[in-house]
């Protein structure tokens, strides 16, 4: 038997970098899933729950099957998967609203907590969180648990704004937009360590981006009312476009350097 035959093993063995760079198409993209995941969400779920919850639940687990079988990071199938976390973490950040009458006042702290025990047990065994370090099959999956965590948080603190605190859409946007921009200015300004203000700046996308597709697609709280299926056909339409830029061009990927493997937090 080989030694690379235990899952242990296996999961500790260097990969190629299996996520994009970090660039300003990145945070394009990221926020329009976000905003695409909230309206596929809503719309499918107006129609048939038990459908939606199914192409939730199977899409997810085929695009993670997808995404961790690529032996390197590949656009199309990246950003798949984020796509379908989106919806999933809308879903499952709504169903625990909706069907279990749980509000968002609770449910909010409740994914912080979620997020950042999976931050510190992440931590603690890889010794970084850096976007940079996703080379094993370990590393990938508390990443990709962070991914859903922080989709799930954010879905929840986007509709606690513009629900419970009755901001409405467009004021949780630009809420979320200034709150978005400060770990932006502070890495750019203020030296903040770029993991910190990535993951901070990663978090808020979620209710930023849901926040924007609301407020076009909803008729309720200052939103403009194309609908659900208006926004997200938008959205994918952009979203493909997008993807198949960066596919062809590979301007996204990461250039692979020594360090990698040992790159401190």
């Amino acid at each position: 038997m080989r030694e690379t035959s235990h899952p242990r093993l296996r999961a500790a063995l260097p990969l190629a970098v299996k996520v994009p760079e970090i660039t300003l198409i990145f945070w394009i993209l990221k926020l329009l899933t976000t905003g695409m995941g909230e309206a596929m969400s809503d719309f499918m779920g107006q129609r048939s729950v038990p459908i939606a919850g199914a192409v939730g639940i199977l899409g997810l687990a085929l695009a993670l099957w997808l995404q961790f079988r690529t032996p390197e990071y590949r656009a199309a199938t990246y950003w798949f998967a984020v796509m379908m976390v989106a919806v999933f973490g809308t879903m499952m950040a709504d169903g625990i609203r909706d069907g279990a009458g749980i509000s968002y006042s609770v449910t909010t702290p409740l994914f912080a907590a979620v997020v950042a025990a999976i931050f510190l047990f992440w931590y603690r065994s890889e010794g970084t969180l850096s976007i940079h370090s996703i080379n094993t099959r370990r590393r990938e999956a508390f990443y990709w648990s962070a991914v859903l965590a922080t989709f799930a948080l954010g879905t929840a603190a986007g509709d606690l704004t513009a629900y419970s605190l009755n901001l409405g859409f467009w004021a949780s946007a630009a809420l979320f937009a200034v709150v978005f921009a400060i770990p932006a200015i502070g890495w750019w300004r203020f030296d903040l360590n770029p993991i910190v203000a990535f993951w901070a700046a990663y978090i808020v996308t979620r209710p930023l981006g849901a926040s924007f597709a609301d407020g076009f697609s909803k008729p309720t709280n200052g939103g403009l009312g194309w609908g659900d299926g208006t926004v997200s056909a938008i959205a994918l339409v952009v979203f493909v476009a997008l993807v198949t830029y960066v596919a062809l061009t590979k301007r996204d990927v990461q250039r692979r350097r020594a360090e990698l493997l040992t790159e401190p937090a």
